[in-house]
């Protein structure tokens, strides 16, 4: 009987264990941004401000602008060589390398069939996938030939955030959140209960519901709280194992532990 207790109790602790992610506080810094897009593993900051595009690191700044193309509606800057600006109102992604050079521009008013683009993140090799909202498919995009290398059956939900790596691409939508691989195949599917945006980081998901965040270990169907103070989320992201946040005043960095 005291064996059965002794495994019981120690079955339990382990589950207990599991339930929750914690983080230990590193530093915070001062930042006056209206988006923060991403800070990589040598402290640069990625960021829009009055509709400009900045790269900030100890030593210098440097930005791009686009005035011709209006709001700059998002920026995906997982390729630090290939950084993606989507201008949504004018139907058009730009591509940019490590200096914030133009090195490509995407017009999809201009490209047959035409699509009604309404988010985008990166792909491998010279692809982007994009959100066609006429069709409500997601598409990998490869701009140099004009042409979709693939593309998912339709979505029946409206669309929240999307985020990839050079394999994956996860879709949150109201109901769900699905992910493929760079063939378009399904790999899963998770129910939504009430995320509205989420993070990447070594294919483990991150997501925000209201003020609190959550994860999805890579390999796991089960989403579990992290335990962060009390704080304003306005933007978070994970890079590897540290966790940032930004109250529209300061840049806050966690070290972040999942067991």
């Amino acid at each position: 009987m005291k064996n059965q207790l002794y495994i019981l109790l120690v079955f339990s602790m382990s589950i207990f264990a599991q339930e929750s992610a914690e983080v230990t506080f590193i530093n915070k810094t001062t930042l006056k941004a209206e988006t923060l897009i991403a800070v990589d593993n040598f402290g640069t900051a990625y960021y829009i401000k009055n509709d400009v595009f900045y790269k900030k690191n100890v030593s210098k700044t440097i930005t791009y602008n686009n005035l011709q193309l209006g709001e700059l509606h998002s920026v995906n800057a997982f390729n630090p060589l290939k950084i993606n600006l989507f201008y949504k109102d004018f139907n058009t992604v730009i591509i940019l390398d490590n200096r914030l050079a133009e090195i490509f521009k995407i017009d999809f008013n201009l490209i047959a069939p035409y699509r009604n683009i309404t988010t985008i993140s990166t792909g491998h090799d010279n692809t982007i996938w994009i959100f066609n909202q006429d069709s409500q498919q997601l598409e990998l995009f490869d701009y140099k030939t004009r042409t979709s290398r693939t593309q998912t059956v339709p979505i029946q939900s409206s669309v929240l955030d999307v985020k990839s790596n050079y394999n994956y691409c996860w879709l949150l939508t109201e109901k769900y959140l699905y992910m493929y691989n760079y063939f378009g195949r399904l790999i899963k599917k998770v129910e939504n209960n009430g995320y509205t945006a989420l993070a990447e980081s070594n294919e483990n998901i991150f997501f925000k519901k209201e003020n609190s965040l959550f994860y999805l270990k890579k390999n796991s169907d089960t989403i579990l709280p992290i335990k962060t103070p009390n704080l304003l989320i306005n933007a978070f992201f994970v890079t590897n194992e540290t966790l940032y946040i930004y109250n529209d005043e300061t840049l806050q960095q966690y070290q972040l532990k999942i067991n």
